[in-house]
């Protein structure tokens, strides 16, 4: 007799609806998989097969075909062979099939019967509870991360027998619960802040207003002026995450497999730190079935890029559209698929190859076409793309020395939170977090100017021949260091500052 089971399969990052067919014929043993198989659904038989007689189950010798519909669908990954098995099981009639079509199966199983992790728990469980199921099975250290979806019961299984006797009505399985919002947002622990940074009170303050407004920010200075250590202690100010940033984040981290066992939400923000070796596909995303990259990971966080011009210039460029658009959409043959990719820019970089042109202290000796040839690696469209240039000088003895600490990123994040908190209202239901992110018709409702403002910004595009993309980067900051001087409107002395930032458009050489 045909059985059913109701699955999911992972495609990007988001879940989609399986159905597992399983029909039995007398004949000669064979398990056919069919239904665009990769290599590990195909090699399910021989772990299905195990499993099911390892628990003590009768496994006869027929033939079985196993389809996986919609059959259009490329199926990838080993989460299938729970519901294989379960669906074999309730073909001889050892489980009754009005229990298996209430739930959505995926998991795992090892050759005793074990249910191990899948990928992207947490997509599944969303797609469970938009198709209307009434719960999800699925591996127990999985649990966590899906039970933060609410109205669907999500039960964690830890054998093929304990998943067979809850089905038959013979084993409890209490519904995991996540944890509470508190629980998951009080305190996060940094094991560095900014009271270590001596001296740079620039450029701390420049950071500051990147981070309470979103902004992407370029750091433009000596080696060993401290422009590593600033960019690693940003997350320590950056502000707390709303509920759907975190859902979003984890929804990425769990496709990508980087959850960790008995893994829950990431409530903290990301911190990605890519070596200037990485390749356009390891940045972006790719594969012949596209995974997330670096700039999926550091969604709704940081993305740090060290030393700027030793990338590939090849590999920078394609950094153009997620700053602009907020996500990257990688093609293939089969199909397309959209990872969101919204992040904070944050990079380095020396004034030029020896590092210190421009420092009073040490002499460069680089010629000028190798000073042109090195910046020449960063295009003028990816720089129009960064909001925030800021200088990193030389830390002076006297600030080396000092013995008060700096102001503790604790502090600063408070100032952070208050100024994003501002952002949230005004932005209401456009599903945005941070001006940043505003478009040209939201730059043009929240940043209008008084005509002191209009006058000195007048003078700053006149004199600087500033791009229209950079004339809406200094009124987004603009607006930003008004929301952290608790100003409803944007006056002269925020856009004198905002234009401060852009220590490239000022640059004459």
């Amino acid at each position: 007799m045909p059985a059913k089971v109701h699955s999911g399969s992972l495609i990007g990052i988001d879940g989609h609806p399986v159905e597992v067919e399983i029909d039995v014929f007398p004949g000669l043993p064979s398990v056919v998989v069919v239904g665009l198989p990769d290599s590990a659904v195909k090699e399910s038989a021989a772990r299905v097969k195990s499993a099911i007689v390892n628990s003590g189950y009768p496994f006869p010798s027929r033939r079985w075909t196993v389809n996986l519909a919609p059959a259009a669908l490329k199926k990838e990954g080993s989460g299938f062979d729970l519901p294989i098995a379960l669906g074999m099981l309730s073909a001889l009639e050892f489980l009754p099939s009005d229990r298996l079509k209430d739930y959505v199966v995926v998991g795992e199983l090892s050759l005793d019967g074990r249910v191990k992790a899948v990928r992207g728990a947490l997509s599944i469980a969303l797609m469970a509870k938009e198709m209307g199921f009434k719960g999800l099975i699925l591996p127990d250290v999985n649990a966590a991360e899906a039970a933060v979806v609410e109205g669907v019961e999500v039960l964690g299984v830890s054998t093929l027998l304990t998943t067979t006797g809850f089905l038959m009505g013979r084993v409890q399985i209490e519904p995991a619960r996540a944890p509470t919002r508190s629980q998951t947002t009080d305190g996060p622990y940094y094991p560095i802040d900014f009271k270590e940074i001596k001296g740079q009170e620039y450029a701390k303050r420049a950071v500051e207003v990147a981070a309470a407004g979103g902004h992407n920010v370029l750091m433009i200075g000596p080696p060993g002026s401290g422009k590593t250590m600033i960019s690693q202690r940003i997350p320590s100010i950056l502000p707390e995450t709303v509920f759907q940033e975190a859902v979003e984040t984890t929804k990425i981290y769990s496709a990508a497999g980087l959850l960790g066992r008995n893994g829950s939400l990431v409530t903290t923000r990301p911190f990605r730190s890519p070596h200037h070796t990485v390749s356009d596909a390891g940045l972006i995303g790719g594969g012949a079935i596209p995974r997330p990259g670096e700039v999926s990971l550091a969604h709704n966080g940081v993305l740090f890029l060290d030393e700027l011009p030793e990338f590939r210039k090849n590999v920078l460029e394609v950094l153009r559209q997620p700053l602009e658009d907020g996500h990257v959409t990688i093609s293939r043959a089969q199909m397309a698929l959209t990872f969101p990719a919204r992040f904070m820019l944050v990079a380095a970089m020396n004034p030029c190859p020896c590092g210190y042109r421009g420092d009073p202290k040490h002499r460069c000796g680089c010629p000028s076409l190798a000073i042109q040839r090195y910046w020449g690696k960063i295009s003028g469209p990816l720089l129009d793309r960064i909001d925030i240039h800021v200088d990193v000088p030389s830390v002076a003895w006297r600030d080396l020395t000092a013995s008060p600490d700096g102001e503790p990123s604790q502090v600063i994040r408070e100032r952070v939170n208050r100024a994003r908190t501002v952002q949230l209202e005004r932005l209401g239901n456009s599903r945005l977090y941070c001006n940043a992110q505003m478009g040209s018709v939201l730059i043009k409702e929240h940043c209008k100017l008084g005509p002191d403002s209009v006058g000195v910004l007048e003078r700053a595009v006149d004199r600087l021949g500033l791009s229209a993309r950079a004339y809406h980067r200094v009124l987004k900051i603009a607006r930003t260091i008004a929301d952290l001087d608790h100003s409803a409107g944007i006056r002269s002395p925020h856009v004198a500052e905002a234009i401060q930032y852009r220590t490239l458009d000022r640059r004459v050489d």
